[in-house]
């Protein structure tokens, strides 16, 4: 892992600059060049990035409602938009209006904690982004309940004591924060700031050993302090910096050695950038080394399963980290925030591949396709997704593993905001006055480059199951401006063209890097960015040498024959579960989800060249822009495996622990079909090896090496 210090602008040059005239005719020649990250010695004209003395930005989110998804990303907001993101206003008794906190002048009310503003964080932008009137009218109702919330003394929102020491738990203020961010950067109502600055003042004013006491917000601090540090760009008040350091020494220490101050999935995967967020104000490397370091503990001691993510279930136990352990759902979309903001603070490419690697492969199969219902774990390996109680197999006590809308309290409310903040985080400005494109998916994207004009960069792609990009720019007059590709970690050989001419990149690894190109654009340009894909064989050294199967930024598991049975899901929803009244629950069915088919498979691999037992099957691309469904997934690779006997559901009901590779089989070799881990709602991800056969002692050596 490479960490990015300072302000120099770091690059590495692939063969020297590679410096080209465009047959066009164009005055000056471009300059075409890989560097580490864009630029953060100056400042960018036309977006607000960090304000001295804080360091300075390295990539800049554009205001939501700058980018507008299209291709499969748009499908997705439009299902969430028809399914359980859209309708859970009518569905959750947390989001009712009647005796709401939220909507209280006086802060008072029976529902006001993190599930309104959990909800609003991803339901409201769907709205901005799409400029759905219906969901910008509803969301407003709760913006403006909160803004009306704010009291004499500078507080705001729900009135929540801790008994014991007669503290304030300002934990759900802070996801309203985000959600006040986001309507101010869609509507510029000045009323966000003048909340923001009286609570800010508030908070300042409260004795240390009143502010941030008890477990949710004492471990995440880091999205308090991150506020904070927004509202300083935009109003520069010194202050606020005083407060910056009360909250970070008021916040559980992240920066233990070789330790974490909590296992709890979701405050990991929040909590884990407090310190890189706090290095934006202390400049230490070590702060930002911490963060690094954060990521790595989690995944070293519960992280060795593909998807990006950790095995702990709800909270991480010694003794589970087999890849039947899971994620919440909460914590699959909090990696994701968390994994752009770090894009953002470090311009590292290594965080935007994680914010892929949870997208593509984790996320998809925590909800169902149609996004009518969610679960609450998902696990790596799964080849059962029931009402039945799991635990101990699982940490978790009860009905965690069903497709249900009604249960699941956090997750419920909590999963809205994945894609949305992703789409986010599509193109993000630079420090020069250029653009990044970061993460990848079919958008277009309004930004202000150069001078000052406004141009649109559209991306067209079926990225991550294609490997070529395709940009066009739309501008009104010619413009110069730098354009910054990521090339990500995995890919080694990339390649570019412009307006249909490559664009040499000879001879280095561009991989983790960014391919940078400044010039002068005119419009109806197009750049094409391809990816070369291949098929990757990665081994979990540490999780009994099994194996996972990569192709590009995709990880593919077992294809298992989905049994879908109807269940009640007021039935078997958890105990805190709550709807509203009247609910026709029949029209939110839950759903349990059984193989039909065998799945306890082992891969049988050439030992010489193991990316060579795979075949790549592409099929059409689906008629409904939806690809992470069985039915519908437009890429599969033929494997070949062997039943492993002894690997069964345990006792628990979960797929029982692996075996060390290699496994002995005496079963008939089949072929087997692998397909992208995202669209599979019951996958294998990480396989056995079967150690039989003239290559069997080749591929043991490669696992011991």
């Amino acid at each position: 892992m490479n960490i990015i210090h300072g302000n120099r602008y770091l690059k590495r040059t692939i063969c020297g600059l590679v410096f080209f005239c465009l047959l066009s005719g164009a005055a000056l020649c471009d300059r075409v060049e890989v560097v580490e990250k864009p630029p953060a010695d100056r400042s960018n004209d036309h977006y607000i990035g960090n304000r001295a003395p804080l360091a300075p930005s390295v990539l800049i989110k554009l205001p939501v409602g700058s980018i507008m998804p299209g291709g499969w990303l748009l499908k997705y907001f439009e299902l969430q938009r028809d399914g359980l993101t859209g309708n859970l206003g009518k569905i959750s008794a947390w989001l009712q209006k009647e005796d709401n906190a939220w909507l209280s002048e006086d802060g008072h009310g029976e529902w006001g904690w993190e599930e309104v503003p959990y909800w609003l964080k991803g339901y409201a932008n769907i709205g901005y982004i799409l400029g759905d009137e219906e969901i910008i009218r509803e969301a407003k109702v709760w913006t403006e309940g909160a803004i009306n919330s704010r009291r004499e003394d500078g507080n705001f929102g729900p009135v929540r004591i801790f008994d014991d020491d007669g503290s304030q738990d300002f934990w759900a203020n802070m996801v309203m924060l985000f959600c006040l961010q986001s309507y101010y950067e869609y509507s510029g109502d000045r009323r966000v700031i003048d909340l923001m600055t009286d609570y800010f003042r508030y908070q300042l004013s409260v004795p240390d050993d009143k502010l941030l006491t008890h477990y949710w917000q004492h471990l995440r601090g880091g999205d308090n302090l991150y506020s904070v540090f927004w509202l300083y760009n935009r109003t520069g008040e010194p202050w606020l910096l005083e407060l910056a350091e009360k909250i970070h020494r008021n916040t559980a220490d992240w920066k233990l050695d070789n330790d974490l101050p909590d296992w709890h999935n979701v405050n990991i995967a929040q909590g884990f950038r407090e310190p890189a967020t706090y290095s934006i104000l202390s400049r230490d490397p070590a702060d930002l080394r911490a963060s690094y370091d954060n990521f790595r503990i989690i995944r070293d001691l519960y992280g060795q399963v593909p998807g990006g993510m950790f095995g702990g279930d709800e909270i991480s136990r010694p003794g589970y980290s087999d890849p039947r352990q899971g994620i919440e759902t909460c914590g699959m979309v909090e990696q994701m925030l968390s994994d752009e903001i770090m894009a953002g603070i470090t311009g590292d490419v290594f965080w935007a591949d994680n914010a892929e690697d949870v997208a593509f492969n984790n996320y998809p199969a925590a909800v169902m396709p149609d996004f009518r219902a969610l679960r609450y774990i998902t696990c790596p390996n799964m080849a059962t997704s029931d009402w039945k109680n799991h635990a101990p197999g699982i940490y978790n006590t009860g009905s965690f593993m069903i497709m249900n809308p009604l249960s699941n309290r956090c997750c419920q409310h909590n999963h809205s905001h994945g894609w949305p903040y992703y789409s986010e985080h599509i193109l993000m400005a630079t420090p020069d006055n250029g653009v990044a494109a970061v993460l990848y998916g079919p958008a277009a994207g309004s930004v202000r480059v150069g001078g000052g004009s406004e141009i649109t960069i559209t991306e067209e792609t079926v990225y991550p199951f294609e490997e070529t990009i395709l940009f066009r720019i739309s501008a009104r007059e010619k413009v110069a401006f730098p354009l910054y590709l990521r090339v990500p970690g995995w890919c080694d050989s990339p390649a570019v063209s412009l307006n249909g001419g490559d664009i040499g990149i000879d001879g280095s690894d561009p991989g983790g890097k960014y391919i940078r190109i400044d010039r002068e654009w005119n419009n109806g340009d197009t750049v094409e960015l391809r990816l070369p894909m291949k098929i990757g064989i990665r081994t979990w050294t540490k999780n009994h040498n099994s194996v996972s199967v990569n192709y590009g930024p995709l990880t593919f598991s077992l294809r298992m024959k989905e049994r879908y049975i109807k269940r009640s899901s007021k039935g078997t929803a958890l105990w805190d579960s709550k709807w509203q009244k009247g609910l026709k629950t029949k029209q939110w069915p839950a759903f349990d989800i059984l193989s039909a088919s065998p799945w306890n498979y082992g891969l049988v691999l050439d030992g010489a060249n193991p990316a060579d037992s795979f075949e790549i099957i592409k099929r059409d691309w689906p008629e409904d822009d939806f690809p992470f469904a069985l039915n519908s997934v437009p890429i599969a690779l033929k494997a070949r495996g062997k039943i492993v006997q002894g690997w069964t559901l345990d006792k628990y009901g979960l797929v029982a622990p692996l075996q060390d590779s290699p496994v002995k089989s005496d079963a008939e070799i089949e072929n087997l079909i692998l397909v992208p881990m995202g669209a599979a709602r019951l996958r294998i991800s990480a396989f056995p090896v079967i150690g039989e056969g003239p290559d069997a002692h080749r591929w043991t050596s490669q696992l011991q090496n």
